[in-house]
């Protein structure tokens, strides 16, 4: 099998990166199951506490393996269930960081909005285009992007697949960053490794926390929230961030 997933460790930081470069990182079922298989690892790993996502300097990722649906039907999409394994991404409970370059297109939109941050080089370019190919996007496009940019622009972008760039992408709010090119990961990984100093309960509570806000009412929002922001006082992590607060030094978080 090939290696369609480079994964490695670098402190509390899980590094995984699309390896597909002769189609531009095409997000094949081998290449999905092998980034499922990568990220469930790292938020299975307790010395993990941070991951990021990356492709190369020109590419991202430029979207879906056309190959693998050009000629497919109703009945066999619908028995594949490929899409279902988009869930299991959504289901990481750790923040995952996003560095990315040149193309995220498509499939590669979508995976970088499944992502806790965005770190965008200079070169990024973010679209759905798959208005263009006769069909539309399918794993959350439609919904992820209207909720970071809002309907109109939405609307524009994928009735018309047209891209944006990264600074676009900034001002409309979907990307954290914009960096020059031969620093995204770079400034990805700085960011991961400050995360990485944050205690780790806390931190995948907040992430469930903000995650919520878009399936719930303001109100059942705040009380989900302060289930959360309670329950964290029963964590050693929480007595060690406020006692070092109190003793005016850096506190050691275990993750417990």
């Amino acid at each position: 099998m090939s290696d369609y997933i480079l994964s490695k460790t670098d402190n509390h930081v899980g590094i995984a990166t699309l390896n597909r470069p002769e189609v531009l990182n095409a997000l094949s079922v081998e290449l999905m199951d092998q980034l499922i298989a990568a990220l469930e690892g790292f938020d299975s790993d307790p010395n993990i506490r941070v991951i990021v996502l990356t492709g190369s300097e020109r590419v991202f990722a430029a979207g879906a393996d056309i190959a693998d649906m050009a000629e497919a039907s109703v009945v066999l999409m619908s028995e594949r269930n490929n899409l279902a394994r988009w869930k299991r991404i959504a289901a990481v409970r750790k923040p995952i960081i996003a560095a990315v370059s040149g193309f995220a297109l498509g499939g590669g939109c979508e995976l970088a909005m499944h992502c806790d941050m965005i770190i965008a080089s200079e070169s990024a370019k973010f679209g759905q285009p798959e208005i263009n190919i006769g069909v539309m996007p399918g794993a959350g496009g439609t919904q992820r992007l209207t909720r970071a940019i809002g309907k109109f622009r939405a609307m524009e972008l994928i009735l018309t697949g047209r891209f944006l760039s990264a600074r676009d992408a900034y001002d409309a709010g979907l990307v954290t960053r914009v960096v020059p090119k031969e620093r995204f990961l770079a400034e990805a990984l700085r960011l991961a490794h400050e995360l990485a100093t944050k205690p780790p309960l806390a931190l995948k509570l907040a992430k469930e926390a903000i995650l919520a806000a878009d399936e719930m009412s303001l109100t059942q929002g705040l009380e989900f929230e302060r289930r959360l922001f309670y329950s964290l006082f029963a964590t050693e992590d929480q007595k060690e961030g406020m006692k070092a607060f109190l003793e005016k030094r850096k506190p050691r978080f275990e993750g417990r």
